[in-house]
C-alpha cells in the first residue's frame, strides 16, 4: 500500500498540484485505487463518502492526459459520469485544482443550464469531460458529443445513477466509447443492479471494498424520534433548531414542494434558510451552496438531489425530516456531516407510515438506531411491535447497540446527543 503520493509514477506538475492542494498522505481509497488505475486495470470500488474518492480517480485520469495520444479528434480522452449537477461541480473543482499546472482542456455538461454555452464547449478540442447522463445523451442524440476518443470512462456514484433511472443512458454512453477503454466504477454499494452493470462494462476489474454499510459513519451520532403527525414533527424540529450545538444543518424532505414549504416556514420564524432541489436553475443552486459554505445560511432544506456530491465541512447536523424512500439514500444523506474524520449528528423523524422504511435502513446498516424521547414531546402511540423487536447486529465501533433500550429520554434543552 502507498505511503506517499510520490511512490506513484506521476508527472512532476501533477505532484506539485497534489502538494498545493494540501494532500500529504493518501487515504485508504487512494492507496488502493490509484496504483490499480495507473496500471490500466478496470476498477470496481466502494468507499465511504468524504474519504478522498474523487481524487482517487481524478489523479490517474490526469496522469493519463500527460501522455500523448495518436488518436485524432476533438472528443474527450477522459469521460466522468456523475448522477447530479452538484457532484459534477465537485468533480470539476477537483479536476481544476489537481490539473492547475497541466494543460488540460476540460468541460462540464449538466442539465438545468442553457444549451448554447455547452455546445460551444463541445465544439472545441477536449481532454476531459464531466457530465450527467441525461444531458450528455441529449447532446449525443443531436450529434454534438464525440466519444470515440475516450480512453478512461469513470462512473462515479454508479448506484445513485441507477436509482435515478439512468441505467439505459449509462449503457448507451458506454456503447459509444471504444471497447478497449479503461473503466473505473465507484459506488457506495457493490450489490444489486450495480453488479449487473459492472459485469457488462468492466473487464477483469480490481475489486476494492473499503467499507460495509454497517461500518460507515462511525463518527456520527444517529438517533430517531417518533412523530405522531406533521405538527408533532415540526415541534421536534423546533427543539433541535434551538440547540446551540447545531451550527449548520441539512434538512431532507420527500418532495420539492415540501422543501419550499418548510424553508419558507423556517425563514418566517427567523432562521437563515434556503431550499435546494432540482427545479432551481444551476446559477441559483451554486449561489445557495456558496452561502452555505460561507456560513451565511444556517439551514438548507433539500430533496435527495443534495444527498450526494455536497461537501460542506461546517455541517454539524443532518435531519431527516422525511425518511428516504430508498434505504441506501439514508447512508448518503447522513454522510454529508461527519466528513473526513470529523464528528456529526444525524436525526431522523419517523412518522406513522415510516416504520417499514426504518426497518429497511436498520437491515442495511446492521444496527438498531437509538429511539430518543424528548420530555414534553413524547409520542402518543407506541412503536409497532413487529418493528420494535427488530435488532441489528452490534457495530464494532459502539455507535449503535443492538441491545439498547427501545427509547431514551433526553431533557429538553440539553446539548449534544450522547454517543450510542
Amino acid at each position: 500500500m502507498l505511503v506517499s503520493f510520490t511512490e506513484n509514477p506521476l508527472d512532476d506538475a501533477l505532484l506539485r498540484a497534489i502538494d498545493a492542494c494540501g494532500y500529504t498522505v493518501p487515504t485508504d481509497i487512494q492507496r488502493a485505487a490509484i496504483p490499480a488505475a495507473l496500471s490500466g486495470s478496470d476498477i470496481f470500488a466502494s468507499a465511504q463518502t468524504g474519504t478522498g474518492k474523487t481524487a482517487a480517480f481524478v489523479i490517474p485520469a490526469l496522469q493519463r492526459l500527460t501522455q500523448p495520444t495518436e488518436t485524432r479528434g476533438r472528443g474527450p480522452r477522459v469521460l466522468i459520469l456523475t448522477p447530479t449537477r452538484e457532484l459534477a461541480n465537485q468533480v470539476t473543482e477537483s479536476v481544476r485544482n489537481l490539473g492547475r499546472f497541466l494543460r488540460v482542456r476540460s468541460a462540464t455538461v449538466v442539465g438545468g443550464v442553457a444549451y448554447p454555452p455547452q455546445l460551444r464547449l463541445l465544439e472545441r478540442p477536449l481532454d476531459l469531460l464531466v457530465a450527467t447522463p441525461g444531458r450528455l445523451i441529449d447532446h449525443m442524440e443531436n450529434r454534438r458529443a464525440d466519444l470515440s476518443r475516450v480512453e478512461i470512462l469513470v462512473l462515479d456514484e454508479a448506484d445513485r445513477m441507477l436509482d435515478l433511472g439512468f441505467i439505459d443512458a449509462v449503457r448507451s454512453i458506454a456503447a459509444a466509447t471504444p471497447s478497449k477503454r479503461q473503466t473505473l466504477l465507484f459506488s457506495a454499494t457493490l450489490e444489486g443492479r450495480v453488479l449487473a452493470i459492472a459485469a457488462d462494462l468492466l473487464r477483469n476489474p480490481v475489486e476494492i471494498r473499503l467499507s460495509k454499510a454497517e461500518d460507515r459513519h462511525i463518527g456520527i451520532d444517529q438517533c430517531v424520534h417518533q412523530a405522531d403527525d406533521l405538527a408533532h414533527k415540526e415541534r421536534l424540529l423546533d427543539h433541535w433548531l434551538s440547540q446551540t450545538e447545531l451550527t449548520q444543518a441539512l434538512i431532507f424532505t420527500a418532495t420539492k414542494r415540501d422543501a419550499d414549504r418548510l424553508a419558507q416556514t423556517l425563514a418566517a420564524r427567523g432562521h437563515s434558510t434556503a431550499a435546494l432541489h432540482g427545479d432551481l436553475p444551476q446559477r441559483d443552486r451554486n449561489r445557495i451552496m456558496e452561502r452555505m459554505r460561507m456560513q451565511h445560511l444556517r439551514l438548507l432544506v433539500a430533496t435527495d438531489v443534495a444527498a450526494r456530491g455536497l461537501d460542506i465541512r461546517t455541517l454539524s447536523h443532518v435531519i431527516n425530516y422525511d425518511l428516504p424512500m430508498v434505504a441506501e439514500d439514508y447512508i448518503h444523506r447522513i454522510g454529508r456531516t461527519g466528513r473526513a474524520g470529523a464528528t456529526g449528528t444525524a436525526i431522523s423523524f419517523v412518522g406513522p407510515g415510516d416504520w417499514a422504511r426504518l426497518a429497511g435502513i436498520e437491515r442495511l446498516t446492521g444496527a438498531r438506531l437509538t429511539r430518543e424521547i424528548i420530555p414534553g414531546l413524547e409520542p402518543r402511540q407506541q412503536e409497532p411491535r413487529r418493528f420494535s423487536g427488530a435488532k441489528g447486529k452490534p457495530s464494532p465501533h459502539g455507535r449503535h447497540r443492538s441491545a439498547a433500550p427501545a427509547s431514551r429520554s433526553r431533557p429538553r434543552g440539553t446539548g449534544r446527543s450522547p454517543r450510542v
